[in-house]
């Protein structure tokens, strides 16, 4: 049985985020990752001005691995559209890119990394892999992401839950055009869907959806919320055939408490509504303060840096919520867009998200 100082099950923006954090102060921790090579996953692509901040603070440069820059937040329902200016500037950024980059960040600073490994469950602060080897950590980073790992499911009670999508589609010199330094986002009943430019030149297409309208399958859902959206539907065309998929996605869930020596970051410790585009900034921040609570070494780090962060994410969660309580439901989506109209509320919306 191998052990270890300080165990990342998941190597995304969260955990590479403690990796990084947790090598510099020389914890040399080890990092689990399913994925054997570079790959793209459901969430993610949109780097608010909190989330720039925080890559800055680990060491990388947005701009250097190409994010595209994003100005403008437009919001589209039926026939109708209003454009705001974004209080500070954003990116856009696949999620393959960043990924990679972090985690070849934490590897430089010496953190070990193991890909293409699956982690099958806990116990006691003890992981089993998928070929049966086990682990032993005295603290336990839960970075999976929307995923759950045996023995340290989120208890979410009878929230309900949505579905996510993403698709990655080829710019046309028009969709290229009008996506230049926007972030889109599509509102209809139950979800929306966001569009922005990646820095590989491909449009970065994201949908969430009530898990309740998939009742019938991926087809008629996307069937339908093409007719609800018309203007989506001229923006892609036909649905896409091939897309990455996530279920069970509890929006407005915070970690409140934890077990001795396991700390949750990223979507494990609060899950913040996509339409607000902070998921990667939490992630970041959850990771960042994880790894300096559990450097102190006084054997309360993880319960209270749990406590802390989940009253840190309180105020963004929360307000989050309330714009996709707003966009999702068919009578106040008008109000929302008639407030989006008037000059700083949608600034204020934007900044009231954000992680700080």
């Amino acid at each position: 049985m191998r052990r270890t100082a300080a165990l990342i099950v998941g190597g995304g923006p969260a955990g590479a985020a403690a990796a990084i954090g947790l090598a510099r102060a020389g914890a040399m921790p080890l990092v689990i990752e399913r994925a054997a090579g570079e790959r793209d996953i459901v969430c993610g692509g949109f780097l608010g001005w909190d989330a720039l901040a925080r890559l800055r603070q680990l060491g990388l440069d947005a701009a250097a691995l190409g994010a595209r820059p994003i100005h403008r937040l437009r919001l589209v329902a039926g026939d109708k559209m209003v454009e705001r200016p974004l209080p500070k500037p954003a990116a856009g950024l696949s999620r393959r890119q960043l990924d990679a980059a972090l985690l070849r960040l934490a590897e430089a600073e010496g953190a070990m990394v193991l890909r293409g490994r699956t982690a099958r469950a806990v116990e006691d602060r003890s992981l089993r892999l998928d070929d049966g080897e086990e682990i032993d950590a005295d603290a336990l980073f839960v970075a999976t992401g929307k995923h759950e790992l045996r023995g340290t499911a989120r208890q979410i009670g009878d929230r309900a839950v949505s579905v996510g999508l993403r698709a990655a589609l080829p710019a046309s010199p028009t969709l290229a055009r009008d996506l230049a330094g926007v972030i889109e986002l599509h509102l209809y009943d139950g979800g929306y869907a966001g569009l922005l430019l990646q820095e590989d030149g491909m449009v970065n297409l994201c949908l969430s959806a009530a898990q309740a309208r998939m009742g019938d399958g991926r087809e008629a859902l996307l069937a339908s919320l093409w007719q609800e959206a018309p203007r989506l539907a001229e923006r892609v065309g036909a649905p896409p055939t091939e897309w990455e998929a996530i279920a069970g996605v509890p929006y407005g869930w915070r970690a409140k408490a934890t077990d001795p020596g396991v700390y949750r970051v990223g979507d494990q410790a609060a899950v913040i509504a996509s339409l607000a585009g902070d998921g990667i900034a939490i992630a970041l921040a959850s990771g960042i303060a994880a790894a300096q609570a559990c450097l102190k070494g006084d054997g309360k780090g993880a319960r209270d840096y749990q406590k802390a962060f989940a009253r840190r994410a309180l105020r963004p969660v929360k307000a989050a919520e309330a714009l996709r309580h707003m966009a999702e439901h068919r009578r106040e989506r008008p109000v929302m867009m008639a407030l989006a109209r008037i000059g700083g509320l949608a600034g204020l919306a934007a900044r009231m998200t954000r992680i700080g």
